[in-house]
């Protein structure tokens, strides 16, 4: 009886926090208990308040509880495969509903708010440096979003030439370069700005704009044409 009277609290207080995200909405919800209710979906048979708690302590913020690697949150009472993988499958939709929101028929560059959360969604908390590229056509819309090169903590191989080839195979007239910073600072490092203005000078008399180069760190976002560095 004691078991059954302690999932049938479980499940009120479930019922109870759908109701209110329904009424009031994510915008109202602190961290512990956005995760606290993303843990309802992982983890459907304990309570989670507390191992939501626990987490944020030992990851430091929501996103980062998310992108946690796999084997750091089984270590974590209540964290199978099955529920390590549940949490995933939220973290991949919430990273698919972030692109559709930039892979739209508009220009790119008026949906700069959505683009820098599609950054951040599915890069900042990588822990290799990694280099993507955002193909756009003459109307600045977004024909192709490739992760060209894949590094090291601290550095990603990034050749001009190669580049520019796979911008002229998707017939891109505009490009938009991205790449992480493990470390979490976003500040570019004279290596970044230099392979930068490389991609610019082999772009350029090919008629392929590059408009900017975002660096993406768990402190935030820098872009070198906002600092005047291209």
């Amino acid at each position: 009886m004691a078991e059954a009277a302690t999932i049938d609290l479980r499940v009120g207080h479930r019922d109870r926090v759908r109701q209110r995200l329904m009424t009031v909405g994510g915008e109202a919800f602190t961290d512990a208990e956005m995760l606290e209710a993303v843990l309802h979906l992982a983890i459907p048979r304990r309570d989670t308040k507390d191992l939501a708690k626990l987490l944020l302590r030992r990851f430091g913020s929501f996103a980062a509880v998310l992108a946690a690697p796999a084997a750091q949150l089984a270590a974590f009472d209540g964290f199978g495969d099955s529920s390590v993988a549940n949490l995933k499958i939220v973290v991949a939709a919430a990273q698919r509903y972030a692109r559709g929101q930039v892979a739209s028929d508009a220009p790119i560059l008026s949906s700069w708010a959505p683009l820098l959360d599609y950054c951040r969604t599915t890069m900042a908390f990588e822990e290799i440096e990694q280099f993507r590229i955002l193909f756009l056509d003459k109307k600045n819309r977004l024909i192709a979003d490739e992760v060209q090169q894949r590094g090291t903590v601290d550095h990603t191989p990034v050749y001009p030439r190669e580049v520019i080839k796979r911008s002229l195979e998707h017939g891109a007239t505009a490009l938009i370069l991205v790449h992480n910073h493990p470390s979490g600072d976003p500040s570019p490092s004279t290596a970044d700005v230099q392979m930068t203005r490389q991609i610019i000078d082999v772009a350029k008399p090919l008629g392929i704009t590059v408009h900017d180069h975002i660096i993406i760190g768990r402190a935030g976002h820098a872009s070198m044409k906002a600092l005047r560095l291209i």
